[in-house]
């Protein structure tokens, strides 16, 4: 799924339209708090963004999804009318991976959009990971148990696939917090238990591959 964060309509629903038509399944949002809330649900296969936007800049949005382990490497492409030199190298050191101005051509833009996909989806895709009977596959966000799908909340899927990358290896709580939730994030210590609780119960009969080590953090182990 393509995600289009524009706050004008024309060009929202044009684009939209286009890229469906396509065959490149694309959903759009006018506001950043509504693409948000779809990112919490939904990592994006790529990200189409304005700059110039309501509530919060483009700009801060993009240092925000280079932030967030989810996010951290999904492609991202600045749709503006900021044109100049000085504003597509501010957006491409801020980790943009291209940069269209507008006005645009459709062509021009289904063109850059299928050259991105193609070289980063093909710069590697990462093998799935067996334990027992629990199956993560990162290329497809996808977790079975006993064949069985598993439906995940982004944090829940980076955090088993964070104990999963070294299986039987202790995973610290200040470590995992870094690298599931960000260095800076400032929230609650429980934070980290509730979503191991949840998991584990998700996860079903796989639930007890996640162990705890009493005073240190988390592992999985069959």
């Amino acid at each position: 799924m393509i995600f289009l964060l524009e706050d004008d309509g024309t060009i929202r629903n044009f684009v939209e339209y286009a890229l469906n038509g396509a065959g490149l399944e694309t959903r759009g949002f006018e506001r950043p708090s509504e693409f948000w809330r779809a990112v919490d649900r939904e990592t994006p296969r790529l990200i189409l963004l304005d700059i110039m936007l309501p509530e919060e800049d483009g700009l801060e949005i993009l240092k925000k999804l280079r932030a967030r382990r989810e996010t951290r490497k999904t492609p991202v492409i600045m749709l503006t009318a900021r044109g100049t030199e000085y504003d597509k190298v501010l957006g491409l050191d801020n980790g943009a991976d291209d940069y269209i101005a507008k006005p645009f051509g459709i062509m021009e833009l289904m063109s850059r959009v299928r050259a991105l996909l193609r070289r980063t989806e093909e710069e590697g895709v990462p093998e799935d990971i067996v334990l027992g009977a629990l199956r993560l596959s990162p290329a497809g966000h996808r977790v079975t148990v006993e064949g069985e799908d598993v439906a995940l909340t982004n944090k829940e899927f980076a955090l088993l696939r964070l104990l999963l990358t070294k299986p039987g290896s202790v995973f610290t709580r200040e470590k995992i917090v870094s690298e599931v939730w960000g260095a800076d994030f400032d929230g609650e210590s429980r934070t980290l238990d509730v979503h191991i609780r949840t998991l584990r119960a998700k996860l079903g009969p796989c639930g007890d591959l996640i162990r705890t080590v009493r005073g240190v953090g988390y592992k999985a182990e069959v």
